[in-house]
């Protein structure tokens, strides 16, 4: 990288740094918990909207598996998500009625409360439909991982977005609260995926799974990208450019190849595709905050129109981790 582009990338790090301050005005703290955060906490941040019936489980999973703190910013939620999160003894909450859209898509929101609380700690930037599944998941807590990648000097952790999906109609079996989404949407395309570097920012560019084949098959270019890097070594200093697909400075986004093998990765399971998705989408649709104005929902709208069934003959059931890694979704890299 030379130092002209070295020179442009500082300076756009810090316009989204700044950009992210004058955001803060939009939030407005529903409860603030942080005074109980301690050193070595691990922190997780979400922008939601509406999304009550998932966070039972969503928080129950996290928990488990060994987060600390839950950072919120709800988006005007109606169904009684603020109430609830902010029942929550480890959750602190702000809310806003502003554009999602214009606050480019909850990142500023986002980075403006990772660089107040997250300095020093680990940070997760997840939606409350995604799971990370990482090596040794079954037996070991997220701080043993955090704790590895502290002694290796590695500052931030790629996982794949996996689009999870039932056997037959997506709106077939209702989801309950609480229920873990996965025993509805236990299948996923085990293959399918392409791979692109981003010469520019040094990210790996993935697109593929049920999304491309089902909703894009006639521009498969179009259909979202799967990288995501949603833990890192959060420093004030830091600013995610677009959700949590890369961030700057451009050094936390080369997560894929080292010397002499892969680095270390995980996957993010996606149950989008339950049978609350319907309304979602609709509701989405009209509100017109996505990206691109909204096409990704414009597809689904148009496909769910007919049979919504994403299962195919080459769809493979969910095991653990460590299928996903012999079939490389994922891998240990030389974590042992």
């Amino acid at each position: 990288m030379g130092i002209a582009t070295s020179y442009r990338l500082r300076v756009e790090r810090k316009r989204w740094r700044l950009r992210a301050m004058r955001k803060k005005n939009e939030l407005r703290s529903v409860v603030d918990r942080t005074a109980l955060i301690k050193p070595g906490d691990i922190l997780s941040f979400s922008t939601i909207r509406n999304e009550k019936i998932r966070l039972s489980y969503f928080l129950r999973y996290y928990r488990n598996m060994g987060v600390n703190h839950f950072f919120f910013v709800d988006n005007d939620s109606d169904d009684g998500s603020r109430e609830f999160l902010a029942d929550q003894p480890d959750v602190s909450v702000w809310t806003t009625k502003h554009s999602y859209k214009r606050s480019r898509f909850g990142v500023d929101w986002l980075n403006h409360l990772q660089m107040k609380y997250a300095h020093g700690h680990w940070s997760l930037v997840v939606d409350v439909d995604e799971f990370l599944v990482f090596p040794f998941c079954d037996s070991r807590s997220i701080s043993a991982l955090t704790d590895w990648l502290d002694a290796s000097s590695v500052k931030s952790f790629s996982a794949t977005l996996l689009d999870m999906y039932p056997k037959g109609r997506i709106d077939a079996v209702p989801y309950r609260s609480g229920q873990d989404p996965f025993e509805i949407a236990s299948w996923f395309d085990s293959g399918n995926y392409t791979y692109k570097k981003n010469s520019q920012y040094g990210n790996l560019w993935i697109q593929g799974g049920p999304r491309a084949r089902c909703f894009f098959p006639d521009a498969p270019d179009r259909a979202p990208a799967l990288n995501k890097i949603p833990l890192v070594k959060w420093d004030k200093k830091y600013a995610y450019k677009s959700s949590s697909h890369m961030l700057l400075p451009r050094g936390l986004n080369l997560v894929y190849d080292e010397w002499g093998g892969e680095k270390a990765s995980g996957c993010l399971m996606h149950a989008k595709f339950l049978d609350t998705f319907g309304s979602k989408a609709s509701e989405e649709l009209q509100r017109k905050q996505h990206y691109a104005n909204s096409h990704e929902y414009k597809a689904y709208a148009a496909n769910l129109a007919k049979d919504p069934d994403l299962w195919c003959k080459w769809s493979e059931k969910f095991i653990n981790w460590r299928q996903l890694e012999i079939l490389g979704l994922m891998s240990k890299g030389n974590w042992a």
